[in-house]
């Protein structure tokens, strides 16, 4: 259902460098390129993360309740994913652990603000 989410930004390049480490982890690499838009995945494969400086010209703005949530092989991934955040240029929401229920999750922001996590769901983690 979902093709891909897209996130504004108004550092293409900071963005760049967020996500290229970040979809890399998972095995993805950019699928589209321009001077705007970029976007992570693979044609036909599981939904991508695009960034974009916004169509209207106006700045990029974080939305409030918004989170994008990428899914990881395992709880290793996870904290791995979590440091690669770190590591360039996103900030800690929330460091990798079980909260609850077999739901492992690690909670961090793109250079923008934007929310995102990494999650999986790891019984008697």
């Amino acid at each position: 259902m979902i093709g891909y989410v897209t996130l504004g930004t108004n550092n293409r390049e900071a963005g760049a460098k967020f996500y290229d480490a970040v979809c890399g982890e998972f095995g993805y690499g950019r699928m589209f390129d321009t001077e705007t838009f970029i976007a992570w995945g693979v044609e036909g494969g599981p939904p991508g993360v695009a960034i974009t400086k916004p169509f209207d010209g106006n700045p990029a703005s974080v939305g409030n309740g918004v989170m994008v949530a990428l899914e990881a092989s395992g709880p290793a991934q996870v904290r791995k994913v979590h440091e690669i955040a770190l590591a360039n240029g996103g900030s800690d929401e929330g460091a990798p652990g079980d909260r609850g229920g077999g739901f492992y999750a690690a909670y961090f922001r793109d250079p923008d603000g934007n929310k995102l996590n990494a999650f999986c769901f790891a019984p008697d983690e």
